[in-house]
């Protein structure tokens, strides 16, 4: 590190108090410190990093979703129709579950009451069917036999011809089952009686596990017919929901039997998937129709949108006869017709403006030339009357040291406003060699050591231990380094001026870093604007014209390089200066930070910086600086390859 001042000196790597770089908040940042092996933080960062495996996973889960979400954001009829089909979807399913519900619960009436009637009809028959028996009992008897079997026998075989009948009329609607009744007391008569209250089922469905016990209890218990829904089990081992109505009646002998007719909902369930089919389908072309339809109408309104938008595009870029094709009479082609008038005026107005500026341009190149000649003239009578002041009376002889430093200050500005006409001309020739910019800034910092002697100031040089070597026009580029020295100097309330030097991915950069009055909020943006002063109030020392800066970033922007400012009220200002290595190559980054490490932020988050009464700044860049062995770690010395995320994009 060198500096100039009124102590000029080089620091090796010691910071202020004899503190040693590794026990300092600040050292604990270098690359083999504890807390990344990348280095410093980055710009904005307040915790750890995430687990690079972690990193690495969501990388890969956002690598595919990246076109799609890039599409959707960009894409105003895509999401028109997707919203259109998501909504259309949610009201189709919607009304399928109304319709559906509709339709099971009419089948369900409807087959509750057909099988109401059919039972009714059937319990009836088998009712008049044992009366009529009972009449004739006696007389069957004597022909039979006298025996008692006979009788159950009988019964059996009427109980049987009772099933068939009733079941004929019913094949593949409903089944009819019999089951014996708990409360019948008839005594039990051998394998005869066990045969006449066995359960009897017409079909292939098992009788005594498809009838619930719950509905055979409430049969013995209770008069009149009873119905439940329930699983109807087949021989064959399936199930299938059906509709089951009993009732409690008598035999031809008068005991009483359980009589049920089980209705199955085969056909209901094949109705319900017909519905649900139909529904589906329906639905189905329903939201393609909507999703078509929504296609076609979004498209007739962003279509012109999109037509406007590339012509918008197009007389950004200077071509301005570009008019938007307007058919028919709606709204849109009112916009359209609106579009053209107002791309109409602009263009008049713009081809005015460029015709101001062809002239204003003119004006001053000419006006600059043109006072070259009498310049001269004065020139040398006032250098003739200066030579000569020793001669004159004192107040002679200090208007004649006044004249001479106004005529200085008279052909500096004329110098700049030539400058700026050729660059507005687009005059301006670049004449690039491989230069080490640490010469340059020797040779700055050398021009500017009277200035810093009168403001009590020291220029301090980091990151110059190591060649930083660039493709640039020295000239050029010492005249922006000179014109922000000068000013940090100027601002620098008598603070450290710490110049940084680093290399790295490609690009080079200076770094001019001042502690005096800093900027305000908006003024960076301001700064490089022609004639522009922050304080127009303040006084200066070195007689400014005005165009230093804007000179400055136009030879930035000549190399295809940036030139940005950063700064806090109170906290001083950087300006960084980042060039391409070679000439010709497009900037990805800057090796070292806008933001300087020693910022009030970055304080308040990495610990404060110890503070002295007259140069804060050699101990903030002693510890930032040279606080680590590598001069890769911090934020501006040489070799410096890591590029934060601000830094990535264009100028300020």
């Amino acid at each position: 590190m060198s500096g100039i001042g009124p102590a000029r000196q080089r620091t090796e790597g010691s910071s202020p108090g004899g503190q040693s770089p590794e026990g300092s908040k600040l050292g604990r940042l270098k690359p083999s410190g504890g807390f990344f092996t990348e280095g410093l933080l980055p710009e904005g960062a307040t915790g750890t990093r995430a687990h690079p495996v972690f990193r690495m996973f969501v990388r890969l889960v956002r690598r595919p979703l990246l076109p799609a979400m890039r599409l959707w954001r960009r894409n105003l009829q895509l999401r028109v129709v997707a919203a259109t089909l998501l909504m259309s979807l949610g009201v189709v399913l919607l009304l399928g579950i109304v319709v559906n519900g509709q339709v099971r619960n009419g089948l369900l009436e409807a087959k509750e009451q057909t099988a109401q009637s059919q039972a009714a009809g059937g319990f009836a028959f088998a009712q008049q069917a044992a009366d009529k028996s009972n009449t004739r009992g006696s007389g069957f008897s004597e022909i039979e036999g006298a025996v008692g079997s006979s009788t159950a026998q009988s019964a059996g075989t009427w109980m049987n011809n009772l099933v068939e009948q009733l079941a004929s009329g019913g094949q593949g609607v409903y089944s009819v089952v019999v089951l014996s009744s708990e409360s019948d007391e008839t005594p039990m008569l051998g394998n005869a009686d066990a045969r006449l209250k066995g359960a009897r089922a017409s079909g292939d469905i098992l009788p005594e596990e498809s009838i619930p016990d719950d509905l055979r209890s409430d049969m013995d218990t209770q008069d009149g017919t009873h119905q439940r829904y329930a699983k109807l089990h087949r021989q064959s081992g399936g199930t299938e929901p059906a509709l089951i109505v009993g009732k409690r009646v008598s035999d031809l002998n008068g005991n009483p039997y359980q009589l049920y007719y089980v209705f199955p909902f085969s056909q209901e369930e094949e109705t319900l998937v017909l519905v649900k089919g139909t529904l589906v389908t329906a639905g189905v072309f329903v939201v393609v129709l909507l999703g078509a339809i929504a296609w076609l109408v979004v498209r007739q309104v962003v279509t012109p949108v999109r037509m406007a938008a590339g012509i918008s595009e197009r007389l950004a870029a200077g071509r301005l006869q570009e008019r938007m094709k307007v058919t028919g009479e709606d709204d849109i082609a009112r916009l359209g017709e609106s579009f053209n008038k107002m791309a109409q005026k602009l263009q008049i107005k713009i081809q005015q403006l460029e015709g101001l500026s062809r002239m204003q341009r003119r004006f001053v190149s000419d006006v600059s030339h043109e006072l070259r000649t009498p310049l001269t003239t004065v020139r040398m009578a006032a250098d003739v009357i200066h030579a000569g002041r020793e001669d004159f009376d004192p107040v002679t002889a200090r208007s004649a040291e006044l004249l001479l430093g106004q005529l200085d200050r008279f052909e500096s500005l004329l110098n700049d406003l030539l400058e700026i006409s050729r660059f507005d001309a687009g005059a301006a020739a670049l004449e690039a060699d491989p230069t080490d910019l640490r010469d340059v800034v020797r040779r700055v910092v050398d021009g500017c050591e009277p200035l810093a002697e009168c403001k009590g100031s020291r220029v301090v040089i980091q990151g110059d231990e190591e060649p930083v070597m660039a493709e640039v026009d020295g000239r050029r580029i010492e005249r922006v380094l000179r014109n922000l020295v000068d000013n940090a100097i100027e601002h620098g309330e008598g603070h450290d001026v710490v110049i940084r030097l680093a290399s790295g991915g490609g690009a080079v950069a200076v770094a001019v870093r001042d502690y005096g009055v800093g900027l305000k909020p908006g003024e960076v943006k301001r700064v490089f604007n022609r004639f522009w002063r922050a304080d127009p109030a303040r006084a200066r020392t070195t007689g400014g014209t005005g165009l230093g800066l804007s000179i400055a970033i136009e030879d930035a922007r000549l190399h295809g390089g940036w030139l940005q400012a950063w700064g806090e009220p109170g906290g001083g200002s950087q300006f960084r200066l980042t060039l391409p290595s070679t000439g010709g190559e497009v900037l990805r980054g800057s090796p070292i930070a806008l933001e300087p490490a020693d910022s009030r932020r970055r304080r308040g988050v990495d610990g404060a910086i110890p503070t002295q009464t007259r140069v804060p700044a050699a101990a903030g860049a002693a510890k930032a600086g040279q606080g680590s062995a590598d001069p890769m770690a911090g934020t501006g010395t040489a070799g410096t390859t890591g590029m934060s995320r601000e830094e990535r994009g264009d100028e300020s």
